[in-house]
């Protein structure tokens, strides 16, 4: 029974909450725990705030100037330039002259994917999310039994944040995703990824089948991190077929996808391995063959500096804590026990570096001449190999648990490593820690731009 009259929101004033507080207080926690390092979220929490504490006018005016602070904000900059960096490597370009402008992609219809570990498990549900149909293989029926539990598990967990639900993604449908042990059923796929653990022999054997049982246009992609690609080509009658797609951990949630091309790799398989980042709505960014390629080269002397840091007297959730709030989703140590020691340890074992291949007599904590940790080979064998024993650089709740606890055992076992060899403990401050992870990433960087491994800067960051 009121006359229609205009009603002005701004005039109204906020109500009052008897919890008000309290409510603010707890919504300050999560969005500082959420978005740690960044500012813009924890402003636009200070604007709502002044919202409801300010008439009107003055609420906008203090929005205005949180707005002035982060237009003119170093973190504004480094968001733009990471915005446009990511359009920038869609186009590609090699060394040899090959280029996104003049290569075509060959259509993916069907995929198969080898080996349903951890890294196998996402990129089939990756797949599978991406509407293409998909042949899941294993070495015997009780790694395939696992391996399919897994993903179904998965792609459950997917359906559930989608809109459509389970309906959507159709992952019962063996025209859609089929699980086997018969290599010949990979005779008609227009892509297949090895996803085996990290052996050149396993691999190349692998490679060697997949050349005589593949149609002649079909891609062979290996998701190695490190090895060579050329190496793994070698070992097929058609190397201008094959080429890397790293995918990283959890590969279906990720958005990296590092595309190595090798010395024949050809521009047609490089043009279709950017399609399927496409298809799969990751960033494929293009990347020479060297150890380690991008993702991981960079990540070795990184990794390197936080375990020294170690040895002279830090702490694993030191180290993760001082990188973390510097804007890091995941400190490096926190990284390694999600990841997995073990693959790291695998990987060192093979190059030599620790492990029964050492020569007698070598320095525990050199190798060619150059200073070394054994730190993380030592917590390999001791069975700690991260999240999935439980035990890593942390200890968890159980094995495949996700809360990271620091460790009384490993704090003890630090202080007997640094007797053993005679190390004086230093207390080392947050910026030592920043400086010594950050330029050691940056300047192997630029070792990378300058050997042409990447063709520019934005393709590292």
């Amino acid at each position: 029974g009121q006359p229609l009259g205009p009603r002005r929101l701004s005039l109204k004033p906020v109500p009052k909450l008897p919890n008000m507080e309290a409510f603010l207080q707890e919504a300050a926690v999560k969005v500082k725990k959420q978005a740690r390092g960044c500012l813009a979220p924890e402003l636009c929490f200070q604007a709502v705030r002044a919202a409801t504490e300010t008439p009107f006018a003055e609420g906008v005016r203090r929005e205005r100037e949180l707005f002035q602070v982060l237009l003119s904000s170093g973190q504004a900059r480094a968001l733009q330039y990471a915005f446009f960096a990511e359009r920038a490597v869609h186009r590609w370009a090699t060394p040899t002259g090959a280029s996104w402008s003049s290569a075509a992609p060959q259509p993916v219809r069907r995929a198969a994917v080898i080996g349903l570990g951890t890294m196998g498990r996402g990129i089939v549900t990756s797949l599978v999310k991406a509407n293409i149909p998909v042949v899941a293989l294993e070495q015997d029926l009780e790694y395939l039994n696992k391996g399919r539990k897994a993903v179904m598990l998965l792609l459950e967990r997917e359906a559930m944040k989608m809109e459509g639900g389970a309906q959507s993604l159709d992952f019962h449908n063996p025209a859609r995703l089929q699980f086997t042990v018969d290599f010949d059923l990979l005779h008609d796929v227009d892509l297949v990824i090895e996803a085996v653990f990290e052996n050149m022999a396993l691999k190349k054997e692998i490679f060697h089948k997949l050349s005589k049982i593949c149609k002649p246009g079909a891609l062979l992609c290996t998701n190695t991190s490190a090895l060579n690609i050329d190496e793994i080509a070698s070992a097929t009658s058609r190397p201008q077929q094959v080429i890397g797609t790293h995918f990283f951990s959890p590969a279906h949630v990720m958005r990296l996808l590092e595309i190595i091309y090798g010395r024949h790799t050809s521009p047609t398989a490089i043009a279709t391995a950017m399609q399927l980042a496409k298809a799969l709505k990751k960033v494929g960014v293009v990347v020479g063959n060297c150890f380690g390629f991008v993702g991981n080269r960079m990540m070795f002397p990184y990794v390197e500096q936080a375990v020294f840091l170690l040895e002279e007297g830090s702490r694993p959730e030191a180290v993760d804590r001082v990188l973390e709030d510097f804007g890091f989703k995941i400190g490096p140590f926190r990284m390694s026990d999600l990841a997995g020691l073990d693959v790291g340890w695998r990987s060192r074992q093979g190059q030599g570096l620790t492990g029964p291949s050492l020569p007698a007599g070598t320095a525990a904590r050199q190798r060619q001449g150059q200073r070394y940790s054994p730190l993380p080979d030592l917590l390999c064998e001791h069975g700690r190999f991260g999240q999935k024993t439980a035990r890593g650089w942390y200890q968890y709740e159980r094995a495949g648990g996700r809360t990271a606890t620091p460790d009384p055992w490993l704090h003890s076992f630090l202080a007997q490593y640094r007797d053993t060899h005679g190390i004086e403990t230093r207390s080392i401050d947050q910026e030592e820690i920043l400086e010594r992870c950050l330029f050691s990433l940056i300047n192997e960087g630029f070792a990378i731009l300058a050997e042409g491994i990447a063709a520019g800067p934005e393709h590292l960051d």
